[in-house]
């Protein structure tokens, strides 16, 4: 049987620049539920073509026994599992359709412009008569299809809920400089002082999870309704817990809220000090995973699902040129600095990527704490002074003594954590200078604290260091120097 017989009929190769075979094409033999060829190995192609024909549509095709099977979407592939969408059972293509763009005639079959919207490879868990069910691996479309038969060449195709995800690093910035050029390709965001969580929400509920990947739920219930408030059953947000005074970020304000692990201390405490969910991307929305989405468009959707109100907010992304506007309005407003974000990057998690960049107005740096100097005067019985490291090829290598920007209740906390840590002899695997180390008590290296400074010393020295606040949601073993 000739199965492009109906294709070629009712289209003229002299009239179009479609493709069409002169031969019947091959039939694959050895179907698979695994969706590969078992004479070739290869996976099965599938494409999706926008086509601006007397009516928009789109065709969604399948590899199949040497054809695509083709059905037309006047609405397109649903984006949300519980709505299904019209799906057209039309005449098989050749396979060299996979790749056609470009115009079809006025006045012949189909006529209009065609461009691939999507493209890739399917796996087929069930194919009969009335149901043909795939996985999809595209650039756009990803997870679980069905496609079944109402009646006639009518079908409807349902896109299945992909589970979240199961433990996820975010993605990081890399600490860089502004591009000297093509600033258009960029976007910048203001760098938040908070603590990154992630936002897991399914059918209403939501789950914060640490940077560390610690569930932070219970410590922040201002933000939970959250859950409720995105008008979708799923979805995994991408932001940063942020406490604010005066309209500004305020990381030691925020300090009291990090270490809470009861409900009823949190609940007070977030009477006290409230917290805003700072909301800058969306990796997975309905069961349809974005990370491989460019930046910019993961953006667009963001901004329509994120309700104004409540313990959150999407902050504003600028365009690239806007740049030097943006980082003087961060300085004008004590903040961090910028981040610039490349408009067609995709989200990598757990990667430090150059086409994510932070500049930082003031350079900050995690440090971990190896020791401290017992303080003098008003200070007596307290810290005077942190002795703080990086790692550096395994090993911990001192960087300076921190003496200034505690508060006297931070000073008190510290010397509370730090007097369970106690050790006998340093935790550093490099020279202390004399003056810092002889009066100094040693502890386990299991603090993290942040630090603003000048600049860095050609010995690897910190100019100037200031207190920011304790970082427990940080690893020890992963603080390295930011250059």
């Amino acid at each position: 049987m000739d199965r492009l017989a109906e294709y070629r009929g009712k289209r003229d190769s002299s009239r179009t620049p479609e493709p069409v075979p002169a031969v019947p094409p091959a039939a694959a033999s050895g179907e698979t539920g695994s969706g590969r060829d078992l004479n070739t190995g290869a996976r099965r192609i599938f494409v999706v073509q926008e086509h601006h024909a007397r009516r928009l549509h789109w065709d969604f095709r399948l590899e199949r026994d040497g054809v695509l099977v083709s059905w037309a979407l006047p609405k397109g592939v649903p984006d949300d599992p519980a709505v299904n969408h019209l799906a057209v059972h039309t005449e098989d293509h050749p396979l060299e359709y996979a790749g056609f763009h470009g115009e079809i005639p006025r006045g012949e079959y189909g006529g209009g412009a065609v461009t691939i919207w999507d493209h890739g490879t399917y796996d087929v868990l069930k194919w009969d008569e009335r149901e043909v069910k795939v996985n999809l691996h595209g650039e756009r479309l990803a997870g679980g299809y069905v496609l079944f038969a109402t009646g006639g060449k009518n079908w409807m195709i349902h896109r299945e809920r992909l589970p979240l995800p199961g433990p996820l690093t975010p993605m990081l910035a890399a600490p860089g400089e502004p591009p000297v050029r093509d600033l258009a390709a960029w976007a910048v965001e203001f760098k938040w002082d908070g603590v990154r969580a992630l936002a897991f929400i399914e059918a209403g509920r939501l789950r914060l999870v640490s940077r560390t990947g610690k569930d932070i739920t219970a410590t922040y219930p201002e933000v939970t309704s959250l859950g409720h408030a995105v008008a979708h059953k799923q979805a995994l947000l991408d932001g940063e817990i942020v406490a604010f005074s005066g309209g500004r970020p305020d990381f030691e304000a925020l300090q009291p809220r990090m270490h809470v692990s009861s409900p009823a201390q949190a609940l007070r405490l977030a009477e006290l000090t409230p917290v805003t969910y700072l909301v800058f991307d969306v990796l997975q929305l309905d069961g349809r995973p974005l990370t491989a989405l460019p930046y910019a468009e993961r953006r667009k959707i963001l901004e329509t699902i994120i309700p104004k109100g409540g313990g959150w907010l999407s902050p504003p992304a600028f365009p690239g040129e806007d740049l030097e506007a943006v980082r003087i309005a961060s300085v004008a407003n004590g903040l961090e600095g910028v981040v610039i974000k490349r408009l067609d990057s995709v989200y990598e998690p757990g990667a430090r990527s150059g086409s994510w960049r932070k500049i930082k107005n003031l350079r900050r740096q995690e440090v971990v704490v190896a020791g401290w100097k017992p303080g003098k005067g008003n200070r007596t019985g307290l810290i005077g002074s942190l002795l703080v490291g990086v790692y550096s090829g395994g090993q911990l290598l001192y960087c300076g003594h921190v003496g200034t920007g505690f508060s006297d209740s931070v000073l008190r906390m510290l010397t509370r954590r730090l007097a369970a840590l106690r050790r006998a002899d340093t935790p550093f695997d490099g020279p202390v200078p004399p003056e810092h180390a002889r009066p100094a008590v040693w502890v386990e290296p299991r603090l993290v604290v942040e630090v603003t400074f000048d600049r860095w010393t050609k010995a690897g020295r910190m100019i100037a260091p200031a207190y920011q606040g304790l970082r427990d949601d940080k690893d020890p073993a992963a603080v390295v120097r930011e250059t």
